[in-house]
């Protein structure tokens, strides 16, 4: 093996493979897109690492950890690109704290970030982030000690050696200078990401930020259909098994919060298992027919009301399909386990798909916009094959404590012997403060690190457990970020992800190890 190339387990279907620099990274990142090991279904590119997802039916870690030992590191010649000037408008909430920190003046800070060439050295975390390594070696700062639940697109910022601008509003703790007009990131141009690797960039400031002329609406989700939701008490968004392969472009997977209930509405619908459907997050929703359709509820089961068109309202099974005549309506009522549902309609929805999927990605911005109460579809009417029931589950309900298996690492060196122990010592109750992006958890015993080193921006997956500096860890789901700055301390097992998903807020989860793919090799 390369010296300095270090394998870490993250989760058991991804390596983490750590280079000690920027340009070893992008040489091993070169190698494996020029010639890609069989099995692997994402990279992701970091400050010093890269990301291997990859399918356990085609490899594994050993084969992949055998592979990577016979690779020349060697960095190849810098990557060239474009000047690209990008306007501020230098308004952030940290701009005081990041003067502060660097010992200068608000002014001072202004003209020194406007002085320094940024470069593009990878993308991630969000289609169009890029991470910028700053020319100017006194403007590190560290990220904030708790990440913010939202931050607004276009907003400027920096952390640890690099610059960047969020695309789109999403969570994050890198410490923010401004805002700029400019798109980091749009669909409609030939290059949907404004910036490229290899691309330098200068940061010029503006007094005024220009009007927005806000988004263009997407009309097609608005269509007259034979499907309309009369009440969503809160928004339904279409998901499918998501984006896979993208990384590279900054989209993660994203799609269904809980694979297997989306399949289990489908099959039993005759459906292909990642058949578009609506997810429908703790119920509240009420829909009504104009023509006949054939429905099924898969995830987290619901009370289920059906108002014939004589007005006699009957309860229906969840675990069967259901049949609506024109005129007729669906209640969905509040499920008393789970967080998911997945309304299914048999041949499907008529849907055109983004990047190759019908889901809504509400990190990236990605897919058909969440539909609302006066919203319709439109049936795909394609061929289905036998109906029939399936099998309920069982799904956590609040005050409940859930075990989920668990994969140490690829950070648990980062935390004390004594934080280790809490991690899996105690019950950790998922808080309100919960979505598609991730659950935050809670814990009267914090997790503890060793020190307050900052880490490098790094890949993450599906189910990673995130520790920010407050030590209550993040754990993250289906639109998680694809790069991180908090160390994660260890990933949900695979064959728990569905489960973790569908954990509401008030129930607690207790972590149990298992061995890592690493180990098992």
């Amino acid at each position: 093996m390369m010296s300095g190339l270090r394998l870490l387990a993250a989760g058991d279907r991804a390596l983490l493979a750590e280079t000690g620099s920027l340009e070893t990274a992008l040489a091993l990142l070169d190698h494996l897109q020029a010639e890609p090991p069989e099995g692997i279904v994402d990279l992701i590119p970091a400050a010093q690492t890269v990301l291997l997802r990859f399918d356990p039916l085609r490899t594994s870690a050993a084969a992949l950890s055998a592979h990577l030992q016979t690779l020349d590191l060697t960095p190849r010649a810098a990557r060239s690109g474009r000047q690209i000037e990008i306007p501020v408008l230098y308004d952030g909430e940290d701009l005081g704290t990041v003067a502060d920190h660097l010992g200068l003046t608000v002014a001072g800070l202004i003209a020194r970030h406007q002085a320094a060439e940024f470069t593009v050295a990878f993308s991630g975390f969000a289609p169009g982030f890029a991470y910028l390594k700053c020319s100017d070696p006194g403007l590190r700062v560290p990220r904030r000690q708790s990440p913010r639940v939202k931050i607004p697109a276009g907003s400027v910022a920096l952390a640890g050696d690099f610059g960047g601008v969020y695309p789109s509003d999403s969570p994050g703790g890198w410490q923010l200078l401004g805002r700029t007009p400019l798109k980091m990131w749009d669909l409609s141009r030939e290059q949907p990401a404004l910036l490229a690797p290899g691309d330098r960039v200068q940061f010029r400031a503006i007094e005024t930020f220009p009007a927005s002329a806000g988004e263009p609406s997407d009309e097609e989700s608005r269509l007259p259909g034979s499907l309309h939701l009369t009440r969503c008490d809160r928004a339904v968004s279409l998901q499918d098994f998501g984006r896979p392969g993208l990384a590279g472009q900054g989209i993660s997977a994203a799609g269904a919060m809980d694979r297997r209930g989306l399949a289990q509405a489908n099959l039993a619908l005759g459906n292909a298992p990642d058949c578009p459907a609506l997810e429908i997050t703790f119920g509240g929703v009420q829909l009504t027919v104009t023509e006949p359709l054939t429905l099924a509820l898969g995830g987290a089961p619901c009370p289920l009301r059906i108002r014939r068109s004589d007005g006699t309202v009957i309860s229906a099974d969840p675990s069967q399909p259901l049949a609506l005549d024109p005129g007729e309506s669906l209640s969905i009522g509040t499920p008393p386990r789970g967080v998911y549902s997945y309304l299914a309609l048999r041949g499907g929805f008529a849907v055109r798909p983004t990047l190759g999927s019908a889901s809504w990605d509400s990190l990236a911005k990605l897919g058909p916009p969440p539909l609302g109460a006066g919203d319709s579809l439109q049936p795909a009417h394609a061929r289905a094959a036998s109906t029939g029931a399936q099998p309920p589950r069982g799904l956590p309900a609040a005050g409940e404590v859930i075990s989920l298996d668990i994969i140490p690492g690829p950070r648990e060196d980062w935390f004390t012997d004594e934080g280790l122990a809490r991690l899996t010592s105690q019950n950790w109750q998922v808080t309100a403060e919960s979505n598609r992006s991730g659950k935050r958890l809670f814990a009267e015993l914090p997790l503890i690190r060793r020190d307050k080193a900052e880490l490098p921006s790094e890949g993450t997956v599906p189910g990673a457990i995130q520790v920010p500096h407050s030590g209550q860890p993040v754990l993250f789901l289906a639109d998680h970020p694809l790069t991180g700055g908090y160390p994660v301390i260890a990933v949900i097992a695979s064959h728990h992800l569905d489960l973790a998903a569908q954990v509401p807020p008030g129930a607690f989860i207790r972590f149990h190890p298992i061995p890592s793919p690493l180990q098992k090799g």
